[in-house]
């Protein structure tokens, strides 16, 4: 399964468990438009480190927090091997 997928399928299950009533997911949509909290983020981002092994925003010095959909995807896309 692709970064993508693995991401977009976090996002829903996440949304699920915090009875977040998602919008439909798409690259331009704002990450405040998901209805998710900092703990809902939180938690998207402890379970994709756990899944991926990656936290692009603890590697980079300079990382900024994403705000949509896609830039989340490619900060995770992006992340040297």
């Amino acid at each position: 399964m692709s970064v993508r997928l693995r991401i977009i399928s976090a996002i829903q299950q996440i949304a699920v468990e915090q009875q977040v009533n998602l919008p439909p997911l798409d690259d331009a949509l704002s990450l405040h438009e998901t209805g998710f909290d900092s703990l809902g983020f939180a938690i998207l981002v402890a379970r994709l480190e756990d899944d991926l092994g990656i936290d692009p925003f603890t590697i980079s010095e300079d990382a900024s927090f994403p705000l949509t959909i896609g830039d989340f995807i490619r900060a995770y896309e992006n992340v040297p091997a």
